[in-house]
């Protein structure tokens, strides 16, 4: 990193919008100093011209789903447009009514073709349209470890060192979230596409997740998958292996109902019960979408400080259900944001969505104000993935810097103080003008800097993916 300045023509500080603020970073990559009111940039500064927000963290990412965009969203019980040629088999596709589980099966087939190489060209891609995004940090709950059919490749971690390599040529920070996922559901064994996910048990998983290394671009944490894919008499095991590294631990939470009944048929226990029986939740625990809850998971997830992950384009886009977010928070979580399954990527989309998916369920407005949603976007998403330093454009925090144009056709028109709200409820990842990653210029004026071509990137990488 070398030492750089930037002037914001508005920044989102602690105290709110304000004009003219010069941003010092050191060659830590670290913000060295602020500066407030400073009318016109210094000598030899780089203009952020615009309203400069923390940068934006993804706390729930599958970065191969991001082949699926447009192939699965009209939602029909059917595998991949381009297999269904015409006669019958897609005139069926059009009568037949989908859901989660049959977009599953879709998903598993676009799984089953990943390599490592192919992986890293995706995700680098991926990655690189969430930079150009303003997200400068993602946390990836990464579950394909092995080859096609359970195949073991000679390197263990070839799949999530690839994720790791791809996140650093993209110019974002990642927290990979290597998952452990065992079983089918309850006790069955892994159905043929879900064996190069799993490593056999719990004890295997933890001793290969702990070859893995972080660094200053990444942190390493855990997952389960969910209360389906990891028996209960192992879930203490990655609990345990989170805790003793201090590591973010994230799970899939209730986001359908199915699970919830099939854990108390099997348990006699909620999901969120049968967690907290077996030390899962706590305040370095984030549960993804926790959609269909009871009054007393609430109150669990609350009392322990659990984080709740909201994913709300994916969860509309599937069916899930809206989320009780605000009665969440309201019983004492902290709530972060995620594209999950990249059918939308665009944090400012989800935090608009989650106050706008609020007021649908409730038929009132006005639940979070801007600035509490972009916490959720920056340092409540940053203290769920474990960088706690980030999220805040303050001396000693990470310098990750997203700067949103206030004179696109979105964004013009109100006064600049008023950017906050303007960020939220009208810009879009398309008026993202700078993202800077540690005093790095990743993005400027719109273009990525490390990976010139992204929209080409994303289309070679799907293509590859193709039958």
């Amino acid at each position: 990193m070398t030492r750089q300045t930037y002037w914001a023509e508005h920044a989102l500080l602690d105290t709110g919008v304000v004009p003219g603020v010069v941003v010092e970073t050191g060659d830590d990559g670290r913000i060295a100093a602020v500066r407030r009111d400073v009318p016109a940039p210094p000598p030899g500064a780089v203009t952020l011209r615009g309203l400069t927000l923390p940068g934006l963290a993804n706390a729930h990412s599958h970065a191969f789903h991001r082949a699926l965009r447009g192939v699965v969203q009209a939602g029909r019980a059917t595998a991949a447009p381009a297999r269904a040629h015409g006669g019958q088999a897609a005139e069926a596709a059009e009568r037949t009514p989908g859901n989660f589980w049959t977009w599953r099966e879709v998903m598993y087939g676009v799984a089953d073709r990943l390599t490592p190489e192919s992986y890293f060209a995706l995700a680098r891609a991926t990655y690189a349209e969430m930079v150009l995004a303003g997200i400068t940090a993602v946390g990836e709950f990464h579950y394909l470890h092995h080859a096609p059919g359970g195949g073991r490749y000679d390197n263990a971690n070839a799949m999530g060192e690839a994720l790791i390599a791809a996140a650093a040529d993209a110019g974002i920070r990642i927290t990979l979230l290597d998952t452990c996922y065992l079983s089918s559901g309850f006790g069955a064994e892994p159905n043929q596409h879900q064996l190069r996910f799993s490593d056999g048990t719990a004890e295997a998983w933890a001793e290969r997740a702990a070859a893995l290394k972080g660094d200053g671009n990444t942190r390493i944490g855990a997952a389960v998958h969910s209360v389906r894919a990891v028996p209960v008499d192992q879930l203490g095991t990655v609990a345990a292996w989170a805790q003793e590294r201090e590591a973010p631990l994230h799970v899939h939470l209730s986001e359908q109902t199915a699970e919830n009944d099939a854990c108390v048929e099997a348990h006699g226990f909620t999901p969120t019960a049968l967690l907290s029986d077996h030390g899962v939740l706590g305040p370095r625990t984030t549960a993804v979408h926790a959609t269909h809850l009871t009054p007393g998971d609430i109150r669990l997830l609350g009392h322990s400080h659990t984080g709740i992950c909201m994913c709300p384009t994916t969860e509309r886009d599937l069916a899930d259900g809206i989320g009780p977010a605000h009665r969440l928070q309201s019983a004492g979580s902290p709530l972060s944001l995620g594209s999950d399954s990249h059918a939308v990527i665009d944090i400012l989309e989800e935090a608009r969505a989650m106050e706008l998916d609020e007021r649908l369920h409730s038929h009132t407005r006005g639940h979070w104000t801007a600035a509490q949603l972009l916490r959720a976007a920056t340092a409540d998403g940053h203290a769920a993935l474990g960088w706690d330093d980030a999220g805040r454009i303050e001396q000693g925090a990470l310098a990750d810097l997203t700067t949103i144009a206030l004179d696109s056709v979105r964004t013009a028109g109100p006064p600049p103080h008023l950017g906050a709200e303007t960020a939220v409820f009208a810009a879009t990842g398309a008026d993202v003008r700078h993202t800077v990653v540690g005093g790095r210029h990743v993005v400027r004026d719109g273009a990525h800097q490390l990976v010139p071509d992204v929209p080409g990137a994303l289309a070679e990488s799907i293509a590859a993916l193709r039958d």
